[in-house]
C-alpha cells in the first residue's frame, strides 16, 4: 500500500508536488524543478530558493532521531533543524539534508551525497559525509561545452528522442 502511495506522489506533475508542499508548509521559491516530496514530519522548517532543482529519492530530514538517547532524562526530547537552500542550486539523486543544513547559492549536490552543515555559494559537493570537492560554475562550464549537450528539454518526447539517437548515430 505505502508502494502504491509513493507511485501516485511520483506521478504527480512538478506543478503539484510544489502545492502539495507549499500546503504542507515549505517555503518554496520560483522556478523550481522538484521530483521529491521527501520533506520530513516537519516541511515548514524547510527554505529553498528561486531555480532549485531536486531530483528524486532526496530527503529533507528536519528532526534528529537520535533524541530518543536522551529520554530516560527527558522522555519527550525531540530536537529540529532547519534546512535552507540557495537559489540556483542543483541536488542529486537519492542525497541526504540533514537538520541544519544551509546550503549556499549556485550549488551542485552529488547523488546519493549526505550532507550537514553550511554549504558556502558555488560549491560542488559529493560523498557521505559530504564535502565541498570544487566550485559548481568549473562543472557548469564544462557542461555547457559538453560535446553531448542537447538542447531538448522543452520538446516533444518523438523529437527529443529523434534527436538523440541522430546524435548518438542510433540507426
Amino acid at each position: 500500500m505505502l508502494w502504491r502511495l509513493l507511485r501516485l506522489r511520483e506521478t504527480r506533475t512538478n506543478e503539484q508536488r510544489i502545492a502539495e508542499l507549499r500546503r504542507r508548509g515549505a517555503r518554496i521559491g520560483n522556478s523550481c524543478l522538484i521530483y521529491s516530496t521527501r520533506f520530513s514530519t516537519e516541511p515548514y522548517l524547510i527554505d529553498i530558493g528561486d531555480h532549485v532543482g531536486i531530483a528524486g529519492g532526496v530527503q529533507f530530514i528536519t528532526h534528529h532521531g537520535f533524541a530518543m538517547i536522551i529520554r530516560r532524562k527527558h522522555p519527550d526530547a525531540q530536537i529540529f533543524g532547519r534546512i535552507r537552500v540557495g537559489s540556483g542550486t542543483v541536488i542529486g539523486i537519492d542525497a541526504i539534508l540533514l537538520p541544519g543544513t544551509e546550503i549556499g547559492k549556485d550549488c551542485i549536490v552529488g547523488a546519493r551525497a549526505v550532507v550537514r552543515g553550511t554549504i558556502p555559494d558555488n560549491s560542488l559537493v559529493v560523498g557521505n559525509p559530504a564535502k565541498v570537492v570544487g566550485r559548481a560554475s568549473l562543472v557548469r562550464t564544462r557542461l555547457e561545452k559538453s560535446p553531448h549537450r542537447l538542447d531538448v528539454f522543452n520538446v516533444s518526447p518523438a523529437e527529443r528522442r529523434r534527436r538523440i539517437e541522430e546524435h548518438f548515430h542510433i540507426a
